[in-house]
């Protein structure tokens, strides 16, 4: 299923989001993880970044199928291990928040791109995981929390736009990738 949003509504949509991004915390958490459940649990809602990225793995399940998922979680696995043994890329924080908007467009695209929606989904959460990996303290309450959450927001935003009309997902899909240009902005600022 391929999401249209109404160009009408682009303009508003993108006042709305610019406005909101001016009040926002700043695009990242990443710089420290505290050792136990309850700092896990909290970890991925506190950047933006992090938050939009699982709204849009749930954005692209409800869109592209929940096939998707899997290549979320093996992303994940592998971004995780490589931060946790201290591997990095230049520039992640601008690569975290442009994976925000690459899984935006890969919806917005819907069944044209579906040969690689998988692969960029994976790539996506795997920058993310690796910054989760070099900030963690490594304990199990730790990644236990933070994956919980994760589970959450996406299993919830997958249901929301399953539920709901098409242009909703698009509409969604289209601010994921507005932020995420946004985002990648302030993170060059």
């Amino acid at each position: 299923m391929s999401f249209r949003v109404p160009a009408r509504l682009l303009p508003a949509a993108a006042a709305g989001l610019g406005l909101s991004l001016l009040s926002a915390l700043p695009a990242s958490a990443h710089g420290g993880a505290g050792s136990d459940l309850a700092s896990g649990l909290s970890h991925p809602l506190l950047g933006l970044d992090h938050l939009l990225l699982l709204v849009g793995v749930g954005t692209a399940s409800a869109s592209l199928g929940v096939g998707v998922i899997g290549f979320a979680l093996a992303g994940s696995a592998i971004g995780a291990l490589f931060g946790s043994f201290g591997g990095s890329l230049p520039g992640a924080e601008v690569l975290a928040a442009l994976a925000v908007a690459a899984v935006g467009l890969l919806v917005l695209q819907g069944q044209r791109l579906s040969q690689v929606a998988g692969p960029v989904l994976a790539a996506a959460v795997a920058i993310h995981a690796m910054l989760h990996g070099q900030e963690a303290s490594g304990t199990a309450g730790w990644w236990a929390g933070a994956a919980l959450t994760a589970v959450l927001v996406v299993g919830c935003t997958h249901l929301a736009l399953r539920h709901s009309p098409a242009r909703v997902g698009g509409l969604v899909a289209a601010l994921l990738s507005l932020a995420g240009g946004a985002l990648a902005l302030g993170a060059l600022a």
